[in-house]
């Protein structure tokens, strides 16, 4: 199993995150993807592989889209045939929930979602937004998402290759990846986990303008597209591993 983290200008959660992954999943390698944040993070980083997180620098901030698919591409290439879960490193995500999240993609053979339930203290621009997005995907493609933005992710070896064809540089990669799937009729599992937000949310680099524009532009695409094509699509090629019947066994290295 590798642990995914895409960072920009990490904070100071970085570190012990990698702490807590590396004590939840025996035996797993946490990759740290750092997006272009320069100079200032060197310090957050070199804690981080100090605490034993492999970590990859891009020169050039590029989008979270970019960072996750060059850490799928390093661990086809480095470390072929592990699993991979992506996490966030804003301390959105609790570590038990990592592993609940892991566990049920393990079970299943199928990517898996970890959603949230936005009860609570959310802020009402999370809470909207999720509750807009969610309507508008199930409008879209048919099938319920319940928590269409969410980072934490667990994607089966077999997976990663394909989702180095999924386009998007930024957060719309993500909502790519979900409208590939339902277009190549793959399953997707769903673990609800809890929802926290520190200060409001403020670490997350997420523009409310730019990348809803970017999110929503995908799903209207997708849309319009099965309003124009009447007949059923030719099915595309399996993935390695998970099939639009179901999953089947992969065989993993960890």
């Amino acid at each position: 199993m590798i642990a995914l983290v895409p960072v920009y200008r990490p904070g100071d959660r970085l570190p012990p995150l990698v702490t807590d992954l590396v004590a939840a999943l025996p035996g797993a390698s946490v990759l740290v993807v750092d997006d272009g944040s320069g100079p200032a993070a060197a310090g957050v980083l070199a804690e981080a592989r100090a605490r034993g997180a492999t970590v990859l620098r891009r020169r050039v901030n590029r989008g979270k889209g970019v960072v996750l698919r060059t850490g799928f591409r390093y661990a086809g290439t480095e470390r072929p045939g592990h699993d991979v879960v992506c996490v966030d490193a804003d301390g959105q995500h609790r570590v038990d929930d990592v592993v609940r999240v892991a566990d049920r993609m393990r079970a299943t053979g199928a990517a898996t979602l970890g959603v949230r339930r936005f009860d609570g203290e959310v802020p009402a621009r999370s809470r909207f937004g999720n509750a807009a997005t969610r309507a508008a995907f199930r409008l879209a493609t048919g099938r319920d998402v319940r928590d269409t933005q969410t980072g934490l992710r667990a994607y089966p070896a077999g997976m990663l290759g394909w989702l180095g064809t999924v386009p998007g540089d930024r957060f719309e990669y993500e909502m790519n990846v979900l409208l590939h799937a339902v277009r190549d009729g793959l399953p997707i599992e769903q673990v609800d986990i809890a929802t926290r937000y520190h200060a409001g949310n403020s670490g997350s680099h997420f523009s409310a303008l730019a990348d809803s524009v970017r999110i929503y532009r995908p799903l209207v695409g997708f849309a319009a597209a099965r309003l124009l094509s009447p007949a059923p699509p030719e099915p595309h090629p399996p993935v390695d591993g998970v099939t639009p019947a179901g999953p089947r066994p992969v065989t993993r290295a960890s």
